[in-house]
């Protein structure tokens, strides 16, 4: 007996050794495709640079030509900071106790900006500071809620962005931000490895299949061209889809094993976590919150219902302590704003906003719309044929004949509730609030996918008996690799070192960008090398005052956005005696469809 004890128990610990491998070469798998995308990212979009502003310029959260440095950057600046961590405290300590004497009449409410009548050259260093941090102001958090504070999103994804920059000092470059999606992406792996065990233990799917299950999930998510781009796009997307996710699982692993009456911290927190990392994981934080209590109440677990309801709006009450500014920009900023009226539009246009979330849903989680046409496709017809496989009279009755309880078919259909429905709600509320048609507001749908497929494949793949489950690897292997080769390109803007390179060339002039909107901020990295750059809209060029400045430079770089009149620049530039001597770069060879001029002045020719 003893005998067949430990080899029983030797058995268990070789099979849980051989899951445990598995599931690393995974996380390894993963986390060398996704590395090696970021290696290949050469520039990056508008909101990625604003990402890094908002997280390291030191209480100057918007870059203004008018306006280089903030009012309370100023201050801080030339009135708190000392020499001397002592003096820099005795500063901070003599403004507070102005501020609680003289209120609205104290140095610091009553401190001024700079502010120039026209646009003003920016230097190379100030925008390498608005994008980096140093030893002055690294770990500085308080600058980054300040920041954020006058944005649309709350600040945890700036804070880790934050601390990022803060331990590489003075480095822009994409594995900064890409790293916190990495993670995000590995996060979420891990949270289906524990699904797929928990799913086994209590007998929802069946023995042995929990560990596949979870395998697959994780490799149809991680390898998927969806969780390519949440990695190489710098912004809060990546960690708001880990923290839907890992709801989701606590949610489940409460439903199945330890119940909402207690030990709901875990819970709470990552309700708290996710809405400090975007309001869109509202959508998916109510729908789950309904479909739960839905539940509870459905199956009369009255006391969990109440303990679980207190711990969900305990958690509202502390995100909205933390972060108080979320009722504005949720209600009355301009986004906030426009995602009301969007829904305040019901269907209108609703049809148009579907396909195309449809569609960048399908070539995210397939690698282009017509593989995953062809194999959904595929799917559904092995799905009737496993219906109609399982309609037998026989096997429901020798099921039914042996005892077996009905309870773990009752769970699959609340599970089945928990994953579908909050994501179909995502989906939905997403497609008609989002402020543009782009794959970012739907990123934390595509974890949800690939569960759904993983699903979906396991069951098929049971008719193959206990082999199945290894079969299983076959079709979402060939999923995997599909997804990364068919990924386009997106977030990675090939190309742009060439922009890089000329700005290094002639790094020594100074640089005018004409620009309408906010464009520029696509290249605040070039705006590190050259000189100094003068930032403009053409109207501004044509009527500049101070044009001492433009007449007293040999040579000069313009750099002119596709949205700018070429024929203006150019009589623009005639006027303060400029021409141009060779096109560095053409709109065509440009990521950002920019044209980039040498020009020098009409009499050194």
């Amino acid at each position: 007996m003893g005998n067949k004890g430990s080899q029983s128990c030797y058995m268990k610990n070789t099979e849980k050794g051989k899951k445990h491998i598995g599931q690393l070469a995974v996380l390894l798998c993963v986390l060398i495709v996704l590395c090696c995308f970021t290696a290949q990212k050469e520039g990056y979009h508008m909101d990625e640079l604003l990402s890094f502003e908002l997280s390291n310029a030191e209480f100057n959260p918007w870059i203004v030509p008018t306006q280089p440095t903030g009012r309370l950057a100023k201050f801080m600046r030339e009135e708190i900071y000392g020499d001397n961590l002592g003096q820099t405290l005795s500063n901070l300590a003599d403004t507070v106790r102005d501020v609680a004497a003289n209120r609205g009449n104290s140095k610091l409410l009553q401190y001024k900006a700079d502010v120039y009548p026209e646009p003003v050259w920016i230097s190379r260093q100030q925008f390498h500071e608005y994008l980096t941090v140093n030893s002055k102001d690294c770990f500085n958090y308080f600058s980054v809620y300040f920041n954020v504070k006058d944005d649309n999103h709350p600040p945890l994804h700036f804070m880790l962005l934050h601390t990022m920059s803060s331990m590489f000092q003075g480095v822009l470059a994409p594995f900064m931000g890409c790293f916190i999606n990495i993670v995000a992406v590995l996060g979420c792996c891990i949270c289906f490895f524990r699904l797929g065990e928990l799913l086994e233990e209590k007998t929802v799917i069946s023995e042995g299949c929990g560990g596949p299950l979870g395998i697959c999930a994780a490799l149809l998510y991680g390898l998927s061209a969806g969780a390519i781009a949440t990695t190489l796009l710098i912004r809060m997307y990546g960690l708001l889809t880990f923290f839907c996710v890992a709801l989701f699982y606590l949610h489940v692993k409460k439903w199945l094993a330890e119940g909402f009456g207690r030990k709901n911290k875990g819970l709470a927190a990552a309700a708290v976590l996710g809405f400090l990392t975007q309001y869109f994981f509202l959508f998916y934080c109510f729908a789950l919150a309904a479909v739960t209590a839905g539940l509870l109440c459905a199956k009369k677990r009255y006391k969990e219902l109440k303990s679980y309801l207190r711990t969900m709006i305990l958690s509202a009450v502390v995100g909205v302590v933390v972060f108080p500014f979320s009722i504005q920009d949720v209600l009355s900023s301009g986004r906030g704003e426009e995602a009301l009226q969007n829904l305040s539009r019901g269907f209108s246009g609703y049809g148009t906003r579907l396909r195309a979330f449809g569609t960048i849903l399908i070539k995210g989680s397939f690698g282009s719309l017509l593989a995953g046409l062809v194999i959904l496709g595929c799917l559904a017809i092995g799905g009737v044929c496993l219906m109609i496989r399982k309609r037998k009279a026989l096997k429901a009755a020798e099921e039914h004949k042996s005892g077996r309880s009905r309870k773990p078919e009752g769970e699959r259909r609340s599970l089945w509730l928990m994953l579908l429905i909050p994501s179909a709600c995502y989906f939905l509320l997403a497609a008609r609030m989002s402020p543009y048609l782009v794959d970012r507001y739907i990123m934390p749908l595509f974890p949800f996918a690939a569960m759904l497929l993983a699903l979906v494949l396991g069951k098929l793949c049971r008719v193959f008996g206990k082999k199945g489950k290894y079969l299983l690897l076959v079709p979402t292997g060939a999923l995997c690799i599909l997804n990364v080769c068919l990924y386009d390109g997106e977030y990675l803007f090939r190309g742009y070192n060439r922009q890089l390179e000329v700005a290094e060339r002639y790094g020594e002039l100074p640089c005018i960008c004409l620009y309408d909107g906010t464009g520029y901020y696509y290249n605040l990295e070039e705006f590190t090398r050259y000189e100094k750059t003068l930032l403009l809209k053409l109207p501004e060029l044509e009527q500049r005052q101070n044009t001492s400045d433009l007449t007293s430079a040999e040579q000069i770089v313009v750099l002119r956005k596709s949205n700018v009149e070429e024929a203006g620049v150019l009589e623009a530039l005639k006027k303060y005696g400029w021409e141009v001597e060779v096109v560095l770069l053409g709109e065509n060879d440009s990521v950002y469809e920019d044209t980039l001029y040498l020009c020098v002045r009409k009499s050194d020719r």
